[in-house]
């Protein structure tokens, strides 16, 4: 999040990255939490837009690949998409005292959910009209929009996600950012 009061000169600084790179972008200062400020994103998008994807930004080192093959299988038919990885750890799920609930959970129909999640549009706004209406629980619980979506009963279609697209949150996973982008430094300085 911006802090308050910055929102216009950060708009500015990244239609300015952009426009340079010369891609259009249309920016629009966000809400208080990710699912008003996806609804403020939907609110400014031209009715000619079919497909929205929602990225978190915390994930700034997601490959293109992972958003055309997103967007690519909402185009294909699928309502809603999430990229998503394999879960290598052992699973567990545990009561409010820490305490085990059952043995592990089978890691292999488990999966990590990423970004951008991939909406058809309409898809995707009815979803936010209804939590916004309605005032579900199930929606204000709702860590992402794929959850969202679920809610209404829509399937949630995943794609293979990347190791990539981690999430940047805590000072470990800004170590190992740093670590990929110096590796991809030094491999694009290097000839074989």
């Amino acid at each position: 999040m911006v802090p308050h009061g910055r929102q216009q000169e950060s708009i500015a600084l990244v239609s300015g990255l952009a426009g340079a790179e010369g891609v259009a972008l249309s920016a629009v200062v966000g809400g208080v939490d990710r699912r008003s400020s996806v609804a403020a994103g939907l609110a400014a998008l031209d009715d000619d837009v079919d497909v929205v994807l929602v990225h978190d930004a915390a994930r700034c080192l997601t490959p293109p690949q992972q958003v055309i093959d997103v967007a690519a299988a909402v185009r294909a038919g699928a309502p809603a998409v999430v990229p998503g990885v394999a879960v290598s750890d052992t699973v567990r799920a545990v009561d409010v005292a820490g305490v085990p609930r059952g043995g592990p959970l089978d890691r292999a129909a488990l999966r990590l959910v990423q970004t951008p999640q991939g909406f058809r549009r309409d898809v995707l706004q009815r979803a936010h009209d209804a939590a916004a209406s309605q005032g579900l629980p199930e929606a204000l619980a709702a860590t992402d929009d794929a959850s969202l979506v679920e809610v209404l009963g829509t399937p949630v279609t995943v794609v293979p996600g990347r190791d990539e697209a981690f999430k940047i949150t805590r000072p470990l996973d800004l170590a190992l950012a740093n670590a990929v982008l110096e590796q991809e430094r030094v491999g694009a300085g290097s000839s074989v």
